[in-house]
């Protein structure tokens, strides 16, 4: 099998299928480009969502904090806490093992997220240290998001730039094979990227505004979340590629290790669906909040996921193993 994320089809096949409904209070199960879960609990919901980081060698422990936060901000609502698992390999030091829980806990911290628990573990299981999140939050069931709420006719927004997230990573962890083509302050300014990988206050925007979906981006790019939301919601897209924004320095960076800037990790970036006449009011109340945001296409009845290029429309496909697996070990 491939590295990274199951296949669409072979995660409905081997894993989804094979889960039998129990609790009926249970209100959001999960499915295909479903962020988060939800357990009701009178008029409140519990909204829960799990990830680990395997594609980073460094900034680990930051990326765990905010990878699985996004998530829960995706259901309209700021996350309350969090529960780590972190795994390392004897030959890791006790000062590298610090410094991962120093991250994550710098990081929560500016969130406002407590971290409440979790299992720290030396193992020969992994080769590389490991951390995996469980974040949690609450929000009332009348205000809940889901990743399938989308209509026909709705505009596609998307918050900052496409790839920040893998951007960043691949600044950290290929700084060496990067300095041979991007200058120093370039180089910085990918790293940088990482320091704007939060969706939570577009989340709760939007989530307050009363939007139909959102949907965080994560492996498989901007493609992938787009075909991901589009399949939630039984829909079809449109997208226009001249819409997407691009970091001048991301582009370099795929170029250089000949990726495709839009099949590459994203977290960062936030989807938003919205009612068409409602759209410049949302993207108004981004705007005031210093977060940018970009229509980049729309919903359509049609289950068709495409790609305008000019007069050149394509197929956008399923995503597969993300880009970040060919350039990391």
């Amino acid at each position: 099998m491939e590295t990274g994320k199951l296949s669409s089809e072979n995660l409905q096949e081997m894993i989804i299928n094979q889960i039998k409904p129990i609790h009926s209070d249970i209100l959001i199960r999960p499915g295909v480009g479903e962020d988060c879960s939800a357990i009701e609990f009178g008029e409140f919901a519990c909204v829960l969502s799990t990830d680990p980081i395997t594609g980073a060698a460094s900034e680990i422990g930051r990326l765990a904090v905010h990878i699985n936060c996004n998530d829960i901000a995706s259901s309209g609502v700021k996350p309350m806490a969090l529960m780590l698992t972190i795994l390392v390999p004897p030959t890791t030091s006790q000062d590298e093992l610090n410094f991962i829980m120093k991250q994550a806990s710098e990081e929560a911290a500016k969130l406002g997220v407590d971290i409440i628990g979790g299992h720290t573990e030396i193992t020969t299981a992994v080769n590389r240290p490991l951390v995996s999140a469980t974040a949690i939050g609450k929000q009332l069931k009348s205000n809940l998001v889901t990743s399938s709420g989308s209509k026909a006719g709705d505009k596609l927004i998307m918050t900052k730039h496409v790839a920040l997230e893998g951007a960043g990573i691949l600044a950290f962890d290929k700084e060496r094979e990067l300095s041979q083509t991007l200058t120093v302050d370039e180089i910085k300014h990918a790293q940088k990227m990482l320091d704007d990988i939060s969706v939570i206050p577009e989340g709760v925007i939007a989530g307050a505004f009363g939007v139909t979906a959102m949907h965080d981006v994560t492996e498989g790019g901007i493609l992938g979340a787009v075909w991901e939301m589009s399949e939630a919601s039984g829909l079809g897209c449109t997208l226009s590629r001249q819409a997407l924004p691009i970091d001048s320095v991301t582009a370099k960076i795929c170029r250089f290790f000949d990726i495709d800037v839009l099949k590459l990790i994203s977290s960062g970036c936030m989807l938003i669906t919205v009612s068409a006449d409602r759209a410049d009011a949302l993207l108004h109340q981004l705007e005031e909040a210093q977060v940018s945001a970009t229509i980049i296409g729309e919903m359509t009845v049609s289950k068709d996921v495409l790609m305008a290029d000019g007069d050149i429309i394509e197929a956008v496909e399923p995503p597969e193993a993300d880009e970040l697996y060919k350039v990391v070990d």
